[in-house]
């Protein structure tokens, strides 16, 4: 996997003060995509253990609040395994740090497994995750942490637990 960039300090992809990973390769090409230069899966420079590294040092401080995964789409199947690696280690060395992601699909594919080898495992690792491809028609500059109005923002662990959809609202920050 590439990524494209790495923002050690992000307040605007998720509540609080966040690191941010920008992951390169995405098939989605949404029309007016504020990122398109991402779409290329060879944008930016190879994603590897010394950026896990990097990303778990940034991470550390206390002030630090998460996590956010953005692209490109850290979903598409060549991103998930690297991806994955990284959460993983978040979840062992950071517990206390949420995460969030933002993807062009589906919370309902991803979580049925169709999107990839890994992407059930994938979600199960993050708190948050914001879903749909963002659609000019619907876009919304009033929204919070979303770009379009048929994005939605999910607590991830309690609709898998529940069985159904949970939105997060700006009451649970």
């Amino acid at each position: 996997m590439n990524y494209a960039d790495i923002k050690r300090v992000d307040v605007a992809n998720g509540p609080g003060v966040r690191v941010s990973l920008f992951v390169s390769g995405c098939t989605h090409h949404c029309l007016e995509c504020f990122n398109p230069e991402t779409w290329d899966f060879s944008f930016g420079a190879p994603f590897g253990p010394e950026q896990i590294e990097e990303i778990l040092g940034y991470l550390r401080p206390s002030h630090i609040r998460g996590l956010s995964l953005l692209g490109g789409e850290p979903f598409e199947p060549e991103n998930q395994q690297a991806v994955l690696e990284l959460v993983t280690r978040v979840r062992k060395e950071l517990p206390e740090k949420d995460i969030w992601c933002y993807s062009g699909y589906l919370f309902e594919a991803l979580r049925q497994g169709k999107v990839g080898t890994h992407s059930k495992a994938l979600l199960e690792q993050l708190d948050v995750l914001v879903d749909g491809p963002f659609v000019i028609a619907k876009k919304n500059l009033g929204l919070r942490f979303r770009g379009s109005e048929n994005q939605r923002i999910i607590r991830v662990r309690e609709s898998l637990q529940q069985g159904s959809i949970v939105l997060w609202d700006d009451n649970q920050i």
